[in-house]
């Protein structure tokens, strides 16, 4: 499985993230659908590891113990498996976010999503760092996936903007507020929170990065005034 996620595979969506002309149907069968996921795993797991570019389509069958039937069978070729990673990883991202990612319509309840993912990068072998971000910054000039990826970060953003929406709605947020723009505010931050975090070994600048987008977030609220410094880091501690 891909580092530090536990064992699911969610189906969703996959035709959508898939560049142009490679798409196929999903296997009709359990059986189909668990070698599939076998070979989008290993191939998300080596690719984490070692990079997009140096892992080869043998390296992965190797890792996953399929045939090249099988990944010929399942996909076109490196790029739609390449797709299908980056399917994966925002599969176990958004996974790994939730129930606190579809409840971020309050102030309460974004700092528990932010709380969340501090102690998801808090555990044993972390920081990890972002699956997702790390194949984007290898992939970023390639224009076979830049629509994948743009789609795959606007999915992540959808919660948080349906919150902050919410909110806007409820008028805890002024009516010039963006939701959109803000909720891609808050996951480029913590890109660069996530990615800080992982080079240094510590989650302490990914909480610096939590609370500065708190603090910008309620820049735009309507009732209440600014978070006071430190108040979402002393949320966040881990236990």
């Amino acid at each position: 499985m891909p580092v530090g996620q536990g064992c699911f595979y969610i189906l969703f969506g996959m035709s959508a993230l898939r560049p142009t002309g490679t798409a196929r149907p999903l296997p009709a069968t359990a059986r189909g659908q668990r070698a599939r996921a076998q070979i989008v795993d290993a191939a998300a797991t080596l690719m984490y590891h070692n990079g997009v570019s140096t892992t080869s389509l043998d390296d992965v069958l190797t890792a996953a113990g399929a045939g090249k039937g099988q990944m010929y069978h399942y996909f076109d070729g490196k790029a739609d498996l390449v797709a299908a990673v980056i399917e994966r990883q925002l599969e176990l991202v958004l996974a790994a976010q939730q129930p606190e990612l579809d409840h971020t319509d309050s102030w309460q309840g974004i700092d528990a999503w932010m709380a969340r993912i501090v102690r998801e990068q808090s555990r044993r072998g972390g920081p990890f760092g972002c699956p997702l971000g790390t194949i984007a910054a290898e992939l970023k000039n390639d224009d076979t996936f830049g629509p994948s990826l743009d789609a795959a970060f606007a999915r992540w953003e959808a919660p948080l903007a349906r919150g902050l929406k919410a909110m806007k709605d409820r008028g805890d947020l002024v009516h010039t507020a963006k939701p959109a723009r803000l909720a891609a505010m808050v996951i480029a931050a913590l890109q660069g929170g996530m990615l800080l975090a992982r080079v240094r070994g510590n989650v302490t600048v990914l909480r610096d990065t939590l609370d500065g987008a708190v603090t910008e977030l309620h820049r735009w609220a309507a009732t209440s005034a600014p978070a006071k410094p430190g108040s979402a880091r002393r949320k966040r501690q881990t236990r």
